[in-house]
């Protein structure tokens, strides 16, 4: 089969090598998994960089997000077993953890609704607790991690305030639903934010960014808000100062979703249900900006890596297709 391998930690365009190698061999517990449609996470970067918590073994296939079809043909939703990743025709997954790909969504759009989406509705319902009629702020919000925080928002009822990078992002962020956009290259962040809200700040804050996105973030929660920390695709992990949340009366809250897996599948499974269900009544609808086959995908991981992208880019292994 053919499957991208890193042999080096490097920028994904360099080390990430296409070859053609042997079809992996499931181990107890696993199952093997013809990949329909591979999603690019900005882990992926991480992992061609040996920057990412979990390091696999070199050579290894990156791609941590699949839309997979079993030997029986059913069609799942999985996490692949690294080193076996899904920048590939074939990958390996844990069988305990498959998930049925909603009947709504198409391969690319399944693949892209399992770990942002997830992210999103851990992040903003089991620890942050967003009501109906909170303002949502979302850093990144054209991202894919952003962009289904949008969504999610939207679906319970807040009032989101999307942060962006460029016209052409802040266009999507409307696309999405955000009812205020805010491009941080051209406007005042704080400034804006403080004007949409009359003062008070948002009520939770969506941060996959970290460095400035979070010093803005401290700034703008609002009195009993809370700032959720997914991650820093800026690369600058910041310290908070405590004194600061005592003052405001604000909570900082971590998500580091794969924890579930091991420490509460259960929750993984049940929110795998709201999202399917949400998905069923179009309230939520993964943004696939793009499609490109297997030969693309080091360009694409790079490209999610450089901050370019909007939404997400699905790599489909078996065609050609990218319509």
């Amino acid at each position: 089969m053919q499957a991208w391998q890193v042999h080096e930690n490097g920028e994904p365009r360099e080390v990430m090598r296409l070859a053609e190698v042997e079809t992996p061999t499931p181990g107890e517990g696993q199952v093997l998994l013809r990949v329909r449609a591979a999603n690019v996470n900005f882990p992926d970067a991480l992992l061609c960089r040996g920057q990412y918590q979990i390091r696999p073994p070199l050579p290894f296939t990156p791609g941590v997000e699949i839309c997979g079809e079993t030997e029986d043909g059913r069609r799942v939703i999985a996490n692949p077993a690294l080193p076996y990743g899904g920048f590939a025709e074939y990958a390996l997954a844990d069988a305990r953890a498959l998930l049925p790909a909603p009947e709504a969504l198409d391969d690319a759009e399944a693949a892209a609704l399992h770990i942002g989406y997830q992210t999103g509705w851990f992040g903003l319902h089991r620890r942050a607790h967003l009501e109906a009629g909170e303002t949502l702020l979302v850093h990144a919000a054209a991202g894919g991690v952003g962009s289904a925080a949008v969504q999610l928002g939207k679906a319970a009822g807040a009032r989101v305030i999307g942060v962006v990078g460029g016209a052409d992002k802040a266009a999507v962020a409307r696309e999405l639903g955000c009812d205020v956009v805010v491009d941080r290259r051209t406007e005042d962040v704080v400034a804006a934010v403080k004007e949409a809200t009359g003062g008070k700040g948002a009520d939770v804050i969506y941060d996959p960014v970290g460095g400035d996105a979070y010093a803005q973030s401290a700034r703008l929660v609002a009195f009993e808000g809370r700032i959720v920390v997914v991650g820093f695709a800026s690369g600058t992990i910041p310290s908070p100062a405590l004194n600061h949340a005592l003052v405001k009366n604000y909570a900082i809250l971590g998500l580091h979703w794969g924890l579930y897996n091991t420490k509460n599948p259960k929750l993984v499974l049940r929110c795998h249900e709201e999202l399917t269900g949400l998905a069923a009544r179009g309230a939520i609808k993964p943004l696939v900006s793009e499609r490109v086959p297997l030969a693309g995908a080091a360009d694409a991981v790079q490209r999610v890596a450089d901050g370019v992208t909007t939404g997400r880019i699905a790599v489909l292994p078996q065609n050609g297709d990218t319509a």
